[in-house]
């Protein structure tokens, strides 16, 4: 094994974090539980219970319960009962539910919904005795549990309160009092419903704005009318004489800029060039702000230009992760520390930003301030971790010996586990959704030896998502074998072969499309191990003379494997034989892949940093990170992340 391979678990070691390593990841023989017949027949049961419900049909789901005791999710159908008529039932009765469903996520439900009705109706002594019981809660709740603190004379409430008010979403009714309330103390004044309004319209969200705007004092309120217009021609408003004594004005016609950034940067900025001199210094910076974000985003030459244009005005975090990254393609180091500094102390935190902050650091040779963020970032297992270790160089050392293995015993006991029953259960309903909020459930307190049972469980019974979503939680204790699965090894390595692909790469991929469930099927239509689309699969099937292909064998292990690695080597043909161009192809297309380019080499990491879609640079770095990973644990002659993703050649 190379030395750079064992690097992270050499430094995991000197850090104090233990972890498990098996090569052995053939997938064992043992089946998914057995289920008794019974519980089998009840499941069509269960189908009918839950449309019932949708349906709001109380008497039939009554009797569809009726057939149902026993069944492990009869705790979800006794919530749909009450659920129905939750409005009604009285207090001693929801109660006794609550006491019943005690530890299940049904009961949390049950409870959540019971205390928005309670801070509905303001019965705050029922409401204070729930609310410390609470598992799951959310922002309506969250308001009530704040408003009953104000009418307990709890000064703090206010004060927590107010951060609420700063997003772009439409927020509960529950929230409304606590603004008022904030509004008549002082504690939020025009400037700061202005801020949400920014925020609503930055975020898309232009019918919220009618409704935050009702909170600015009479007659400085936006004119609707004047919005919808500006919403639907952004640039007829720019080029147009407008009327700018008034802050409401003057918003509308910085609406249109920021509106026409979205599909053109470059006619933004021009439009508002010809403007911003009637504008206030901050309005002027802000909007330049935008159009810059948005420029950014489309990976605009000009954006970092226009990011300069907006200094002197406080940008939100996402516009300035959208500075970095514009910054980092232009290898402009002091303004990515710059726009880092800026961020919130939280954003900052965040792994990207630690790195890049690093990376620039040591770009203008500040190593002494580089190596301490760097050293900290090796222990974390991602993307930003095997970046770090590699430009902190390699450490030879022997992978640790295994450090804990599960107990039969403890293994059985989780399987028995009544949460684990359910989500058992809704799988088998082929209702993954429910099921894995049900595996949380089950897991969410666990320590990691807990966490390594329940894991190697799931790896026993051929619940390879679970293996490693549940192995992927712990904090100090780490097994490898299980976050990086191979359970269809066997089968992959001829099609591996035949392709002249990098085993560890396409496994990466795998894990990260399907989590190597092979009847897994996603929200846009993509199936199986490799997630395929429909026209994807006919495709491939026809360029490589598969005869036989149908539509309902795209799921069968070898046909989607054999498709989907016949795919992703066409991708790379077309696309410089590049591992991260062709993760970003897979996901978002070769046209996007090619397009995200720049003209002269670009590093891959900063390529990967600023791919425009969020779904696609997670996945680049995602696929990348498992493939350096699978290398380590099957140890392939490979170096290191860095070495594996090296640089993007330019565009023709």
């Amino acid at each position: 094994m190379h030395t750079s391979s064992i690097f992270p678990f050499a430094l995991a070691l000197v850090a104090g974090l233990t972890f498990t390593f098996s090569p052995a990841l053939a997938p064992p023989a043992a089946a998914q539980p057995q289920v008794p017949a019974q519980v089998l027949q009840q499941d069509d049961e269960v189908r009918a219970a839950r449309e019932a419900f949708r349906l709001g049909q109380a008497a039939r789901l009554d009797q569809a319960a009726a057939r149902l005791r026993g069944h492990p999710l009869e705790p979800w159908v006794q919530y749909w009962q009450l659920r129905l008529r939750l409005e009604t039932a009285e207090t001693a009765e929801v109660q006794s539910a609550l006491a019943r469903l005690a530890d299940t996520r049904a009961g949390d439900q049950l409870r959540a919904d019971w205390l928005k009705l309670l801070g509905r109706r303001g019965q705050w002594d029922l409401f204070a005795a729930e609310h410390p019981r609470l598992v799951n809660s959310d922002t309506e709740i969250d308001c009530h549990a704040l408003t009953h603190r104000r009418t307990t004379g709890d000064a703090a409430a206010l004060a927590e309160a107010r951060p609420i008010w700063f997003t772009g979403r439409d927020l509960p009714e529950s929230c409304t009092p606590l603004f008022q309330d904030l509004i008549a103390s002082g504690s939020l004044r025009a400037d700061d419903i202005w801020a949400r309004i920014r925020l609503t319209l930055e975020a898309g969200q232009v019918g919220t704005v009618r409704r935050v705007a009702a909170f600015l004092p009479a007659g400085q309120q936006p004119d609707g009318k004047a919005i919808d217009f500006a919403l639907n021609n952004p640039q007829a408003v720019l080029d147009r004489r407008n009327e700018l004594r008034t802050r409401a004005q003057r918003e509308v016609v910085m609406f249109a800029a920021h509106r026409l950034a979205r599909t053109s940067p470059q006619n933004a900025a021009q439009a508002w060039g010809r403007i911003d001199e009637q504008f206030s210094e901050a309005e002027r910076a802000y909007t330049w702000g935008a159009i810059a974000w948005l420029g950014a985003r489309r990976l605009d030459p000009d954006a970092l230009r226009w990011f300069r244009m907006s200094n002197g005005v406080q940008l939100n975090d996402e516009m300035l992760g959208w500075r970095v990254r514009a910054a980092l393609r232009a290898e402009a180091w002091p303004e990515v520390l710059a726009a880092i500094g800026q961020m919130s102390a939280r954003e900052q935190q965040d792994a990207a930003w630690r790195y890049w902050r690093a990376r620039a650091l040591r770009e203008i040779k500040r190593n002494e301030e580089a190596l301490p963020i760097l050293a900290a970032l090796s222990r974390e297992f991602n993307f930003y971790g095997q970046l770090a270790l590699d430009d902190l160089g390699p450490v030879a050392g022997p992978p640790a010996p295994p450090a804990f293995k599960p107990a039969r015993e403890e293994m059985e006991a989780f399987g028995r586990h009544p949460a684990v029953q359910r989500a058992l259960a809704f799988y088998r309903l082929q209702m993954r959704f429910d099921g894995n909020r049900e595996w949380f459930w089950a897991i969410r307190t666990m320590t990691d030896e807990q966490l390594l049972t329940a894991a190697e469980w799931s790896r026993r019974n051929r619940l390879w998502d679970r293996a490693i979503a549940t192995a992927e939680r712990t904090r100090e204790l780490h097994d490898f074998s299980l976050r990086f699965l191979a359970p269809f090894r066997d089968e992959l390595q001829p099609h591996v072969k035949s392709q002249q692909l990098d085993e560890a790469f396409v496994l990466g991929l795998i894990r990260q499309e399907s989590r190597f469930l092979p009847d897994v099927r996603s929200h846009a239509g993509a199936s199986g191990l490799m997630q395929l689309m429909p026209a994807t699969a006919a495709w491939v099937a026809k360029r490589t003379g598969m005869l036989d292909f149908r539509p309902s064998i795209v799921n069968d292990v070898q046909v989607n494997l054999g498709l989907g690695t016949a795919y992703l080597r066409t991708v790379l043909n077309d696309l410089d034989d590049h591992p991260v161009l062709a993760s970003a192809a897979y996901n978002a297309g070769p046209g996007r892949a090619r397009a995200w380019r720049t003209v002269q080499p670009l590093d891959a990491a900063i390529y990967a940093e600023s791919i425009p879609f969020g779904e696609t640079r997670d996945y680049v770095k995602r696929v990348m990170s498992n493939a350096t990973y699978y290398a380590q644990v099957f140890g392939h002659q490979v170096t290191s992340l860095r070495a594996r993703i090296g640089t993007i050649p330019g565009r023709n």
